[in-house]
């Protein structure tokens, strides 16, 4: 298990509104879609972070993490495991809080590299899962 009980409530509640979410585009079909609906609802400003850089849920999107011009506390990540890693050190590069691996996403090196570099880190989780099990 990658992220207990207490690092996931921390990154929900404690370390910030603000989350980038990697592979998020204005593709209905896909998980980002909808989980990024979920954390909207749940007050977060999530922000598209794809390369397509398109404009999702009424939020301007970047084609990279390092384009983002403010910012970011969590980058939630929903590319495939093998994309995932640089994702991760480019989410410490750009000074993020935390990271969050969706579910079937996972790179135990990113995991260990972040959680070295100061940041929490949740992987094969989901937000929209979790998120309401807060109360």
């Amino acid at each position: 298990m990658y992220g207990d009980r207490d690092t996931i409530r921390k990154i929900l509640k404690e370390s910030g509104d603000t989350w980038a979410v990697v592979g998020l585009s204005s593709n209905q079909d896909r998980a980002a879609y909808g989980v990024a609906r979920v954390l909207q609802r749940f007050g977060k400003r999530v922000v598209p972070v794809h390369p397509k850089a398109e404009t999702v849920h009424g939020e301007q999107g970047y084609a990279s993490l390092d384009a983002v011009p403010f910012p970011v506390d969590v980058v939630d990540v929903f590319v495939n495991s093998g994309l995932a890693g640089p994702i991760a050190d480019e989410a410490v590069a750009v000074g993020a809080k935390a990271v969050w691996f969706q579910l079937g996403v996972v790179d135990e090196g990113a995991y260990e590299r972040t959680r070295a570099a100061g940041l929490d880190m949740v992987m094969d989780r989901c937000p929209a899962i979790e998120i309401p099990r807060l109360g």
